[in-house]
């Protein structure tokens, strides 16, 4: 008995060439191709690590650099409203510059910020103009560095409440509860 190249064997005694080449495979890949499920499942172990890593529940804001907040015990949650921020000499309105409060100090009363008023009443123009059927709120959140000198939060509080903010809230650290 001869020694035949090994290839494969079933239906080989086809005549028809075509279908003798499609059972026999035609020198090509298989269609269906294995799939390393390694690399997929360390990148969806990645990408639910970060996901939990950034995941906040209470609405947790990252606070410019330079600010200390002050202490309470008796807090709430954060509510959905602009964030004003006071660092030194500088006024953030969710982020973005919104004024200074040099002019404050140097003057030994209170102002009117009016970049943070201007910018306050964008922002409620806004609201209102995109939910008509809801009342406005009204509610800002003041951060401020517990070092910032009390005229400045007043004139900070002032200018919030005369753009038509006139629920203020300060957001501080928690202390824990003395049991």
């Amino acid at each position: 008995m001869p020694v035949h190249k090994p290839e494969r064997r079933l239906l080989h005694f086809i005549s028809l060439a075509f279908v003798k080449k499609k059972v026999a495979g035609g020198g090509q890949r298989p269609v269906v191709a294995g799939l390393s499920l390694t690399s997929m499942i360390d990148f969806l172990v990645v990408t639910v690590v970060f996901l939990l890593m950034s995941f906040s529940a209470s609405g947790e804001i990252g606070l410019p650099k330079g600010i200390q907040l002050p202490k309470a015990e008796n807090v709430m949650d954060m509510v959905d409203a602009p964030v004003v921020a006071v660092t030194g000499r500088q006024v953030l309105v969710d982020g973005k510059y919104a004024g200074n409060t040099g002019s404050i100090i140097e003057a030994d009363r209170l102002q009117i910020i009016e970049e943070l008023k201007a910018m306050l009443k964008q922002r409620r123009d806004t609201w209102i103009s995109l939910k008509k059927d809801k009342p406005f709120p009204g509610v800002v959140v003041l951060t401020i560095d517990q070092n910032v000198p009390a005229l400045v939060v007043k004139s900070v509080f002032q200018t919030a409440a005369m753009s038509g903010y006139p629920n203020v809230s300060f957001m501080v650290d928690s202390l824990p509860h003395a049991k």
